[in-house]
């Protein structure tokens, strides 16, 4: 890729069940990392630049590094275009959608965008542990928004006890399908499961930032975000593209994002693919080999409740077994298919 596109991510949800907090707490801990909010619903952001700006097309600075909008749906492509022009060097951008919006609808809009500098980052869906009953019961949609759901937060999970916190989390997961679920206490998801935190210059990986010390560790619910697992795979031999699209189609239940990039031998010897995945979500990007780098294969897979031993033995499996385990020529079709292109149809973007 010539330039490294900018995950959009749709975090949705009924009214209450705590969208505008999660958002808050990345915001937060953002760190290095310049987010780009557009915001549907007039809620409780905690910024009083927006309390001032308070209409639609409005757009603030957050201090931070990160920017803000309101936005009515309508306009989504054309704030797009604002928050992805370059000077505003933004890392991720997540639109939080209406309590009441269809986040179905925000998912193509973002899908059928022309914008070249976005990709999509996924469907967060938020459900409140302590009111999942009632809020099924008042908004029949509440299954269908959980079907089209990539991850799914169960917030407010200290709120309930722990029987009906594993009801409710039993219930989600047969809704939501192939998605993730994880649990969560005030909104209080570690942002690197959503997107790749950029780290500032000066600030050594995996140390404390004054973001930490300042919210990071108030009781042991902050540290409830911890439940997701990444695991890295890495492979030396090529790998067959019919076997790894098999491997793709086929990922456990939890598994919400793959990064990294694949080596397919001799079945395109010039170029490395760049895999980005997120829910059902697709693309490969090829880009030639740079000079002198060792041909690997390295991915991270990110998810909940995920089987690492079983993760690698499937990948292994799509390795090449030997010189006469050469694809054919029409090996590289599936794979083909999540190459973007200039007028490609946004629904062959899932898988």
């Amino acid at each position: 890729m010539t330039t490294q596109q900018i995950p959009v991510v749709v975090l949705a949800g009924f009214l209450g069940a705590g969208k505008t907090t999660l958002l808050n707490h990345l915001l937060r801990s953002a760190r290095g990392t310049r987010i780009g909010v557009m915001v549907n619903d007039f809620g409780d952001i905690g910024i009083d630049a927006m309390t001032v700006a308070g209409q639609v097309g409005s757009t603030v600075s957050l201090g931070n590094g990160c920017l803000c909008c309101a936005v009515d749906a309508s306009e989504l492509d054309e704030y797009l275009e604002v928050l992805t022009r370059p000077e505003s060097r933004l890392d991720v951008i997540v639109i939080e959608a209406s309590g009441l919006a269809e986040p179905q609808e925000l998912v193509r809009m973002v899908l059928a965008s022309e914008n070249e500098r976005i990709v999509y980052g996924g469907l967060v869906q938020v459900v409140d542990a302590a009111e999942f009953g009632a809020t099924r019961h008042r908004h029949p949609a509440t299954d269908r928004h959980l079907a089209v759901a990539d991850l799914v937060v169960v917030n407010k999970a200290d709120r309930v006890s722990a029987d009906e916190l594993r009801s409710v989390r039993e219930t989600v997961a047969g809704l939501a399908g192939r998605a993730a679920v994880i649990e969560a206490s005030h909104g209080r998801v570690d942002p690197e499961l959503l997107f790749d935190r950029v780290v500032p210059d000066g600030e050594i990986e995996g140390q404390m930032s004054i973001e930490d010390v300042l919210y990071g560790s108030d009781d042991a619910a902050d540290h409830a975000h911890a439940s997701y697992e990444t695991v890295s795979l890495t492979a030396s031999t090529p790998l067959h593209p019919r076997r790894l699209m098999a491997f793709l189609d086929s990922r456990p239940e939890g598994l919400y994002r793959i990064k990294g990039f694949v080596d397919l031998g001799a079945a395109d010897p010039a170029n490395r693919y760049t895999v980005h995945a997120v829910g059902r979500f697709l693309r490969f990007y090829p880009e030639p080999w740079p000079a002198g780098e060792e041909r690997l294969t390295q991915l991270v897979l990110i998810g909940s409740g995920i089987d690492a031993a079983g993760l690698r033995k499937e990948l292994a499996a799509c390795e090449l077994s030997g010189p006469q385990d050469v694809p054919d020529e029409s090996g590289m079709w599936g794979l083909l298919r999540y190459v973007p292109r200039t007028e490609e149809e946004p629904e062959e973007t899932l898988f």
